[in-house]
């Protein structure tokens, strides 16, 4: 069996039992169980309890080449965002570079990172270190179209809980209603809108308003998505609804707290010059239509974290038409499909390849760092 094909078997039976981020128990194990089988030491339950390390190559013998792998999926849909696929493009890929490995020196890992959808475990590993040594990531993500990219928005979680006093509703005077507090402030978030500056969004709902109608409602909460180019200025959207929930509050007779209720994921710093190096391997195995890095963000990701600690890219590889949406059934399906089976192939060939110019030619993988750190020098300032 070829190693592309035995990668197929783990993408099919990923897509054949969806785990829903943080309980990618069996996605787990099969990737591990994969990668041992195929010479690489594996260090299990990294960080999260579905996280892993695969490394092949002796430590301090040379660069470090990173493949991170995502394979958790989604509510109902299940591999809906393509992370079956996209799992296995960088196992593949970093089987392909065991040989090169052997004759350069150096290291190449496969990252399992899960809960790209939720709680963002890129952003674990990052905190845990595990890219500290890494001096390359590379990845593909499935989708409709073959790319070298995309800006990210960095994205602030803001939970805000009013507390008031339960009362009769025919009594409210001896009340005090944290839905009222939680309606006002809403409407006070939604005003603070058009004063955004351009690409930064806002998106609230009320979790909790009160259980019964004619009761008061000494509870209630918003949830808030936050979302700019830089996460500064998703720091400073928040301020600005903090105040507005405060003084909604105060206007009711109640109090508010906030907190952070998920992962905040910070904006992605892209690298241009191992974008160059994607097109070119792209375009070398026949890949036509080829998108260039869209600046413009739009969703955010975990990967923002990684490209902090050093060059990254995740470019995206196709394998189905416009027609077909994200987070659908149809594009989990695409995934096992002739045209999955092909982006695993020709994706992870891709990815090998760049990380084998970076490891004969020093001095692309240098532009590479050098870019990152002016970036990040930049957006440090």
């Amino acid at each position: 069996m070829t190693n592309a094909i035995s990668v197929q078997n783990v993408v099919r039976s990923l897509y054949d039992r969806p785990e829903l981020g943080g309980e990618e128990y069996y996605a787990h194990d099969v990737m591990t169980d994969w990668l041992q089988n195929n010479g690489f030491d594996v260090t299990k339950n990294l960080v999260m309890p579905t996280g892993y390390l695969a490394s092949y190559g002796k430590e301090n013998s040379g660069p470090v080449i990173a493949f991170p792998a995502e394979y958790d999926a989604l509510p109902d849909i299940g591999h809906g965002c393509g992370h079956n696929l996209f799992g296995g493009i960088s196992m593949l890929a970093a089987k392909a570079m065991q040989g090169v490995i052997d004759a350069t020196g150096g290291q190449v890992l496969v990252v399992g990172t899960p809960a790209e959808e939720t709680f963002g475990g890129k952003i674990e590993m990052v905190k845990a270190g595990i890219f500290d040594n890494v001096d390359i990531a590379l990845m593909l993500h499935p989708g409709t179209k073959n790319g070298l990219g995309a800006a990210s928005l960095a994205l602030n979680p803001v939970k805000f809980e009013f507390y008031g006093k339960n009362a009769h509703g025919c009594r409210a005077f001896e009340g005090a209603s944290a839905l009222d507090a939680a309606v006002l402030a809403f409407t006070s978030i939604n005003f603070q809108r058009q004063y955004l500056k351009k690409d930064c969004y806002i998106h609230g709902v009320i979790t909790d308003g009160g259980n019964a109608a004619n009761v008061i409602p000494a509870y209630a909460a918003l949830e808030y998505y936050f979302r700019a180019p830089s996460m500064a200025e998703a720091l400073q959207m928040t301020e600005d609804a903090i105040r507005r929930a405060e003084a909604a509050a105060t206007a009711c007779g109640c109090t508010v707290e906030h907190s952070i209720y998920e992962c905040p994921y910070g904006e992605t710093l892209l690298n241009e010059k191992l974008a160059e190096l994607l097109q070119a391997e792209f375009v070398a195995l026949g890949l036509d239509e080829i998108q260039p890095i869209n600046y413009t963000p739009r969703g955010s990701t975990d990967v923002g974290a990684v490209s902090y600690v050093c060059p990254t890219i995740q470019g995206s590889i196709k394998i189905c038409e416009d027609d077909v949406v994200g987070h659908s059934k149809e594009m989990a399906a695409a995934t096992i499909s002739p045209a999955g089976n092909k982006a695993l192939t020709v994706g992870a060939t891709a990815l090998a390849l760049v990380a084998t110019k970076l490891l004969y030619e020093p001095d692309l993988l240098q532009a590479c760092k050098d870019e990152f750190n002016k970036k990040k020098a930049e957006s440090d300032a």
